[in-house]
Protein backbone atom coordinates (compact mmCIF):
# COMPACT_ATOMS: atom_id res chain seq x y z
CA UNK A 1 0.00 0.00 0.00
CA UNK A 2 1.47 3.31 -1.04
CA UNK A 3 0.82 6.84 -0.01
CA UNK A 4 2.40 10.14 -0.99
CA UNK A 5 3.75 12.61 1.55
CA UNK A 6 1.67 15.76 1.29
CA UNK A 7 2.15 19.41 2.19
CA UNK A 8 1.57 20.75 5.69
CA UNK A 9 -1.68 22.63 6.23
CA UNK A 10 -1.88 24.45 9.57
CA UNK A 11 -0.09 22.51 12.27
CA UNK A 12 3.24 24.27 11.77
CA UNK A 13 1.71 27.76 11.50
CA UNK A 14 1.79 28.41 15.25
CA UNK A 15 1.81 32.17 14.73
CA UNK A 16 -1.74 31.90 13.32
CA UNK A 17 -3.20 29.63 15.96
CA UNK A 18 -4.46 32.33 18.33
CA UNK A 19 -6.18 34.35 15.60
CA UNK A 20 -7.69 31.21 14.09
CA UNK A 21 -9.04 30.09 17.46
CA UNK A 22 -10.75 33.46 17.89
CA UNK A 23 -12.24 33.35 14.38
CA UNK A 24 -13.40 29.76 14.89
CA UNK A 25 -15.12 30.60 18.18
CA UNK A 26 -16.85 33.56 16.51
CA UNK A 27 -17.91 31.37 13.56
CA UNK A 28 -19.39 28.78 15.94
CA UNK A 29 -21.11 31.35 18.15
CA UNK A 30 -22.73 33.12 15.22
CA UNK A 31 -24.05 29.82 13.88
CA UNK A 32 -25.27 28.77 17.33
CA UNK A 33 -27.14 32.04 17.90
CA UNK A 34 -28.88 31.64 14.54
CA UNK A 35 -29.70 27.95 14.92
CA UNK A 36 -30.04 27.11 18.61
CA UNK A 37 -33.03 29.27 19.65
CA UNK A 38 -35.35 27.71 17.07
CA UNK A 39 -33.97 24.29 17.90
CA UNK A 40 -34.55 24.85 21.62
CA UNK A 41 -38.12 26.03 21.04
CA UNK A 42 -38.88 22.94 18.95
CA UNK A 43 -37.21 20.63 21.49
CA UNK A 44 -39.07 22.31 24.36
CA UNK A 45 -42.42 21.84 22.64
CA UNK A 46 -41.60 18.18 22.05
CA UNK A 47 -40.52 17.72 25.68
CA UNK A 48 -43.68 19.36 27.06
CA UNK A 49 -45.79 17.12 24.81
CA UNK A 50 -44.05 14.09 26.31
CA UNK A 51 -44.77 15.33 29.83
CA UNK A 52 -48.43 15.86 28.96
CA UNK A 53 -48.59 12.35 27.50
CA UNK A 54 -47.03 10.95 30.69
CA UNK A 55 -49.63 12.80 32.79
CA UNK A 56 -52.41 11.35 30.66
CA UNK A 57 -51.13 7.78 30.98
CA UNK A 58 -50.63 7.95 34.75
CA UNK A 59 -53.52 10.16 35.91
CA UNK A 60 -51.07 12.98 36.58
CA UNK A 61 -48.57 10.62 38.28
CA UNK A 62 -51.20 9.47 40.75
CA UNK A 63 -51.37 5.97 39.24
CA UNK A 64 -47.89 4.86 38.21
CA UNK A 65 -47.80 1.06 38.14
CA UNK A 66 -45.44 -1.63 36.86
CA UNK A 67 -48.10 -2.49 34.28
CA UNK A 68 -47.98 1.09 32.99
CA UNK A 69 -44.20 0.93 32.66
CA UNK A 70 -44.40 -2.44 30.98
CA UNK A 71 -46.80 -1.00 28.42
CA UNK A 72 -45.07 2.39 28.10
CA UNK A 73 -41.41 1.94 29.14
CA UNK A 74 -40.38 5.29 27.64
CA UNK A 75 -42.14 7.02 30.57
CA UNK A 76 -39.08 6.36 32.73
CA UNK A 77 -37.26 9.24 31.01
CA UNK A 78 -39.92 11.77 32.06
CA UNK A 79 -40.50 10.24 35.49
CA UNK A 80 -36.86 10.45 36.58
CA UNK A 81 -36.80 14.14 35.58
CA UNK A 82 -39.89 14.74 37.73
CA UNK A 83 -38.04 13.96 40.96
CA UNK A 84 -36.18 16.21 43.35
CA UNK A 85 -33.38 16.32 42.59
CA UNK A 86 -33.89 15.25 38.97
CA UNK A 87 -32.24 11.85 38.68
CA UNK A 88 -29.58 11.07 36.12
CA UNK A 89 -29.94 7.70 34.44
CA UNK A 90 -26.95 6.22 36.29
CA UNK A 91 -28.16 7.52 39.65
CA UNK A 92 -31.59 5.95 39.14
CA UNK A 93 -30.06 2.61 38.24
CA UNK A 94 -27.86 2.73 41.36
CA UNK A 95 -30.65 3.68 43.75
CA UNK A 96 -33.04 1.10 42.28
CA UNK A 97 -30.30 -1.56 42.12
CA UNK A 98 -30.96 -2.33 38.47
CA UNK A 99 -28.57 -2.28 35.53
CA UNK A 100 -27.82 0.93 33.65
CA UNK A 101 -28.65 -0.89 30.44
CA UNK A 102 -32.13 -1.70 31.72
CA UNK A 103 -32.92 1.95 32.41
CA UNK A 104 -31.47 2.97 29.04
CA UNK A 105 -33.49 0.30 27.22
CA UNK A 106 -36.71 1.34 28.96
CA UNK A 107 -36.17 4.98 28.03
CA UNK A 108 -35.61 3.95 24.42
CA UNK A 109 -39.05 2.32 24.46
CA UNK A 110 -37.97 -1.33 24.70
CA UNK A 111 -40.11 -3.52 26.91
CA UNK A 112 -37.76 -5.27 29.29
CA UNK A 113 -37.16 -5.99 32.96
CA UNK A 114 -39.19 -8.18 35.26
CA UNK A 115 -41.89 -6.93 37.65
CA UNK A 116 -39.49 -6.78 40.60
CA UNK A 117 -37.10 -4.51 38.68
CA UNK A 118 -39.91 -2.24 37.50
CA UNK A 119 -41.26 -2.03 41.05
CA UNK A 120 -37.83 -1.11 42.34
CA UNK A 121 -37.55 1.71 39.80
CA UNK A 122 -41.00 3.01 40.66
CA UNK A 123 -40.36 2.91 44.40
CA UNK A 124 -37.42 5.27 43.99
CA UNK A 125 -39.24 7.58 41.59
CA UNK A 126 -42.42 7.71 43.69
CA UNK A 127 -40.45 8.48 46.83
CA UNK A 128 -38.56 11.35 45.15
CA UNK A 129 -41.31 12.93 43.02
CA UNK A 130 -41.03 16.71 43.26
CA UNK A 131 -44.13 17.74 45.20
CA UNK A 132 -43.24 21.41 44.86
CA UNK A 133 -44.09 21.26 41.18
CA UNK A 134 -46.64 18.44 41.62
CA UNK A 135 -48.61 19.87 44.61
CA UNK A 136 -51.72 17.77 43.99
CA UNK A 137 -49.85 14.63 45.01
CA UNK A 138 -49.71 15.94 48.57
CA UNK A 139 -53.34 17.04 48.54
CA UNK A 140 -54.70 13.80 47.14
CA UNK A 141 -56.90 15.50 44.56
CA UNK A 142 -56.74 16.43 40.88
CA UNK A 143 -54.59 19.31 39.62
CA UNK A 144 -56.04 22.47 38.17
CA UNK A 145 -55.15 23.53 34.63
CA UNK A 146 -52.58 26.10 35.74
CA UNK A 147 -50.77 23.55 37.94
CA UNK A 148 -50.58 21.14 35.01
CA UNK A 149 -49.27 23.88 32.73
CA UNK A 150 -46.57 24.94 35.19
CA UNK A 151 -45.47 21.36 35.96
CA UNK A 152 -45.38 20.48 32.26
CA UNK A 153 -43.22 23.51 31.52
CA UNK A 154 -40.75 22.86 34.36
CA UNK A 155 -40.33 19.15 33.65
CA UNK A 156 -40.24 19.89 29.93
CA UNK A 157 -37.39 22.35 30.47
CA UNK A 158 -35.49 19.69 32.41
CA UNK A 159 -35.93 17.26 29.52
CA UNK A 160 -35.27 19.84 26.83
CA UNK A 161 -31.49 19.71 27.00
CA UNK A 162 -31.44 15.98 26.36
CA UNK A 163 -33.45 16.60 23.19
CA UNK A 164 -31.82 19.82 21.96
CA UNK A 165 -28.17 18.83 22.41
CA UNK A 166 -28.26 15.85 20.00
CA UNK A 167 -30.20 17.96 17.47
CA UNK A 168 -27.53 20.65 17.61
CA UNK A 169 -24.69 18.11 17.36
CA UNK A 170 -26.30 16.39 14.38
CA UNK A 171 -26.91 19.69 12.59
CA UNK A 172 -23.30 20.70 13.18
CA UNK A 173 -22.14 17.53 11.46
CA UNK A 174 -24.57 17.98 8.57
CA UNK A 175 -23.37 21.56 8.09
CA UNK A 176 -19.73 20.51 8.04
CA UNK A 177 -20.35 17.63 5.65
CA UNK A 178 -22.28 19.95 3.33
CA UNK A 179 -19.35 22.37 3.33
CA UNK A 180 -16.87 19.62 2.47
CA UNK A 181 -19.16 18.19 -0.20
CA UNK A 182 -19.59 21.60 -1.82
CA UNK A 183 -15.82 22.17 -1.79
CA UNK A 184 -15.06 18.77 -3.34
CA UNK A 185 -17.86 18.79 -5.92
CA UNK A 186 -16.76 22.21 -7.16
CA UNK A 187 -13.41 20.58 -7.89
CA UNK A 188 -14.89 17.69 -9.83
CA UNK A 189 -15.09 15.03 -7.12
CA UNK A 190 -17.96 12.53 -7.01
CA UNK A 191 -19.77 11.33 -3.90
CA UNK A 192 -20.07 7.53 -3.64
CA UNK A 193 -21.94 5.38 -1.14
CA UNK A 194 -20.07 3.24 1.42
CA UNK A 195 -21.97 0.14 0.26
CA UNK A 196 -20.37 0.51 -3.17
CA UNK A 197 -16.80 0.52 -1.79
CA UNK A 198 -15.10 -2.86 -1.31
CA UNK A 199 -12.15 -1.32 0.58
CA UNK A 200 -10.81 2.17 1.13
CA UNK A 201 -7.76 1.50 -1.07
CA UNK A 202 -10.06 0.41 -3.91
CA UNK A 203 -11.85 3.75 -4.13
CA UNK A 204 -11.77 5.33 -7.57
CA UNK A 205 -9.58 8.44 -7.95
CA UNK A 206 -11.65 11.62 -7.65
CA UNK A 207 -14.29 10.12 -5.34
CA UNK A 208 -15.25 10.64 -1.70
CA UNK A 209 -17.54 8.94 0.79
CA UNK A 210 -19.15 9.70 4.13
CA UNK A 211 -19.08 7.55 7.27
CA UNK A 212 -16.82 4.84 5.97
CA UNK A 213 -15.73 2.02 8.29
CA UNK A 214 -12.00 1.42 7.84
CA UNK A 215 -10.62 -1.98 8.98
CA UNK A 216 -7.51 -1.45 11.11
CA UNK A 217 -5.12 -3.57 13.13
CA UNK A 218 -4.95 -3.25 16.89
CA UNK A 219 -3.06 -5.15 19.58
CA UNK A 220 -2.31 -8.87 19.12
CA UNK A 221 -3.35 -8.95 15.51
CA UNK A 222 -6.98 -8.11 16.17
CA UNK A 223 -8.90 -5.92 13.75
CA UNK A 224 -11.48 -3.22 14.38
CA UNK A 225 -13.57 -1.02 12.13
CA UNK A 226 -12.62 2.64 12.57
CA UNK A 227 -15.36 5.02 11.44
CA UNK A 228 -14.19 8.10 9.54
CA UNK A 229 -16.44 10.99 8.60
CA UNK A 230 -15.03 11.52 5.10
CA UNK A 231 -12.65 9.50 2.93
CA UNK A 232 -11.27 11.29 -0.14
CA UNK A 233 -9.38 9.47 -2.88
CA UNK A 234 -7.38 12.15 -4.65
CA UNK A 235 -7.53 12.51 -8.41
CA UNK A 236 -3.83 11.69 -8.75
CA UNK A 237 -4.11 8.51 -6.66
CA UNK A 238 -2.38 5.36 -7.85
CA UNK A 239 -3.46 1.76 -7.31
CA UNK A 240 -3.21 0.87 -3.62
CA UNK A 241 -3.07 4.46 -2.40
CA UNK A 242 -4.80 5.32 0.86
CA UNK A 243 -7.49 8.02 0.88
CA UNK A 244 -7.23 11.24 2.81
CA UNK A 245 -9.33 10.81 5.95
CA UNK A 246 -11.22 13.82 7.35
CA UNK A 247 -12.83 14.02 10.78
CA UNK A 248 -15.48 16.70 11.41
CA UNK A 249 -15.05 18.26 14.85
CA UNK A 250 -17.32 20.96 16.26
CA UNK A 251 -17.39 22.08 19.90
CA UNK A 252 -19.15 24.70 21.99
CA UNK A 253 -16.61 24.87 24.84
CA UNK A 254 -12.89 24.38 25.43
CA UNK A 255 -13.19 21.88 28.28
CA UNK A 256 -14.78 19.03 26.36
CA UNK A 257 -12.37 19.23 23.42
CA UNK A 258 -9.33 18.85 25.65
CA UNK A 259 -10.93 15.89 27.42
CA UNK A 260 -11.38 14.09 24.10
CA UNK A 261 -8.24 15.12 22.23
CA UNK A 262 -6.65 11.67 22.60
CA UNK A 263 -9.36 10.06 20.44
CA UNK A 264 -7.84 11.30 17.19
CA UNK A 265 -4.33 10.30 18.29
CA UNK A 266 -5.50 6.72 18.91
CA UNK A 267 -7.33 6.66 15.60
CA UNK A 268 -4.38 7.83 13.49
CA UNK A 269 -2.02 5.44 15.30
CA UNK A 270 -4.24 2.49 14.40
CA UNK A 271 -4.66 3.67 10.82
CA UNK A 272 -0.92 4.15 10.33
CA UNK A 273 -0.13 0.72 11.76
CA UNK A 274 -2.42 -0.73 9.12
CA UNK A 275 -1.93 1.50 6.07
CA UNK A 276 1.52 3.03 6.54
CA UNK A 277 3.13 6.00 8.24
CA UNK A 278 2.09 8.43 5.51
CA UNK A 279 -1.61 7.86 6.19
CA UNK A 280 -3.25 11.26 6.70
CA UNK A 281 -5.99 12.25 9.11
CA UNK A 282 -7.09 15.87 8.77
CA UNK A 283 -9.42 17.47 11.30
CA UNK A 284 -12.14 19.83 10.08
CA UNK A 285 -12.53 22.17 13.04
CA UNK A 286 -15.24 24.59 14.09
CA UNK A 287 -15.60 26.18 17.51
CA UNK A 288 -13.65 25.97 20.71
CA UNK A 289 -10.30 24.32 19.97
CA UNK A 290 -7.54 26.12 21.88
CA UNK A 291 -3.75 26.06 21.54
CA UNK A 292 -3.47 23.19 24.02
CA UNK A 293 -5.68 21.03 21.83
CA UNK A 294 -3.92 22.10 18.64
CA UNK A 295 -0.47 21.51 20.10
CA UNK A 296 -1.42 18.00 21.20
CA UNK A 297 -2.76 17.07 17.76
CA UNK A 298 0.23 18.64 15.98
CA UNK A 299 2.61 16.60 18.14
CA UNK A 300 0.78 13.47 16.96
CA UNK A 301 1.31 14.46 13.32
CA UNK A 302 -2.33 15.39 12.82
CA UNK A 303 -3.14 18.44 10.72
CA UNK A 304 -6.36 20.43 10.47
CA UNK A 305 -8.47 22.76 8.36
CA UNK A 306 -10.69 25.42 9.94
CA UNK A 307 -14.27 25.55 8.74
CA UNK A 308 -14.05 29.35 8.56
CA UNK A 309 -11.20 28.90 6.03
CA UNK A 310 -12.13 25.76 4.15
CA UNK A 311 -9.96 26.79 1.19
CA UNK A 312 -7.00 25.41 3.18
CA UNK A 313 -8.15 21.98 2.01
CA UNK A 314 -6.37 22.87 -1.22
CA UNK A 315 -3.10 22.51 0.72
CA UNK A 316 -4.03 18.85 1.16
CA UNK A 317 -3.88 18.51 -2.63
CA UNK A 318 -7.55 17.71 -3.14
Amino acid sequence: MSSMKRALINRRNTERWKADVQKSVLFYNNWFLDFAPDTYVAARKSAISKVEAAFSLTNFFCEITPATLEEHPELVAILRLSTTPPLARDRLSGLADVSKQLVKSLEEGRRCGDEAELCSILQIITRLLDREILPWLGRGDSPCDSEVAVASAIIGDRACGTLADPIIRNEQERRQLRSIESFLCERGYTLVQPKDISSCTAMEPGTFAYHLNIPAKVARGKKVNIPVDVAVMRKDAKSGDVPLFIECKSAGDFTNTNKRRKEEAVKIEQLRKTYGNDTELVLFLCGYFDSGYLGYEAAEGIDWVWEHRIADLEKADV
